[in-house]
């Protein structure tokens, strides 16, 4: 995690960046709660959409590594059905080429994210978020189903002056469910 956390300041220095806004969503999430921790002086506003990191025993996160992909659209969406469409881009899973090759590709991507949130998404990120001095949201679809929504309370319990917002009829997915909802919600919040 230090590595990704390090790195995303890297990409910020070469941009020339001076306290930028920060948004992240599940695993970016995760990152950018990393990155206002570490260097809590250089952003100005953050955004932490439906993020992963914390572990909460009561509300276990389910595994999405031994999970098919029409199980996981129905934790990531609270429309399964216009998740699949948004997820696969219309792939037809009845043809078992196209169903291959997607699993693959998913498969791939899946590994890119175990390397950040297996056994569990828990990289104790909790203990350093009191450092947090940005101006804070913590953005969550009221349906989710992955990462329920206590696990935005926590983050506003956790990180100093959080505002958390809660948005219906989405899942973990809000940004592609309610586009403009979440968009709207960044806009007042960032100014």
């Amino acid at each position: 995690m230090l590595d990704f956390t390090l790195h995303g300041w890297d990409v910020v220095a070469a941009l020339g960046l001076r306290r930028p806004h920060l948004v992240g969503h599940s695993m970016g999430g995760m990152i950018a709660a990393e990155m206002a921790a570490v260097a809590p002086g250089d952003l100005d506003r953050l955004v932490l959409v439906a993020a992963a990191g914390l572990w909460i025993e009561a509300h276990p996160i389910p595994d999405i590594f031994a999970l098919l992909p029409a199980q996981l659209v129905e934790l990531l969406f609270q429309d399964p059905e216009r998740g699949q469409q948004l997820l696969t881009g219309g792939v037809d899973f009845s043809d078992m080429e196209a169903f291959k090759n997607f699993y693959l590709g998913q498969q791939r991507r899946l590994a890119m994210a175990g390397k950040i949130l297996f056994p569990i998404p828990n990289r104790r990120v909790s203990k350093r978020l009191y450092r947090v001095t940005a101006k804070t949201l913590v953005l969550w679809g009221a349906a989710d189903r992955l990462i329920v929504p206590a696990y935005a309370q926590q983050w506003g319990r956790l990180v100093p002056g959080a505002t958390v917002q809660t948005i219906p009829d989405a899942g973990h997915m809000l940004p592609y469910e309610q586009p403009e909802t979440f968009v709207d919600a960044l806009v007042r919040f960032l100014g």
